[in-house]
């Protein structure tokens, strides 16, 4: 997963569970703008920690796994 998808995938659980960018900074104690730079997959200075408050306020987790040795779809559609 990279940082655009992990954003993108963020975005969409916060939209599900009705939950503003606003209400979801507030909360954090974030800025609404740091919020939305990660869901748009522009903020490379966000730190894991916030990434993880992000995660857990939205009932989510990061989980570390074997990398499959078959290649995604994006790098197959990269590769072009």
């Amino acid at each position: 997963m990279d940082f655009q998808t992990l954003g993108h995938d963020i975005a969409l659980h916060r939209r599900q569970q009705g939950v503003s960018q606003q209400k979801l900074a507030d909360h954090l104690g974030i800025s609404r703008a740091t919020v939305n730079a990660l869901e748009n997959g522009r903020s490379g200075d966000i730190g894991i920690r916030k990434v993880m408050k992000i995660l857990d306020y939205l009932g989510k987790e990061l989980a570390i796994r074997d990398k499959s040795p078959f290649p995604t779809l994006e790098e197959l559609r990269d590769e072009r």
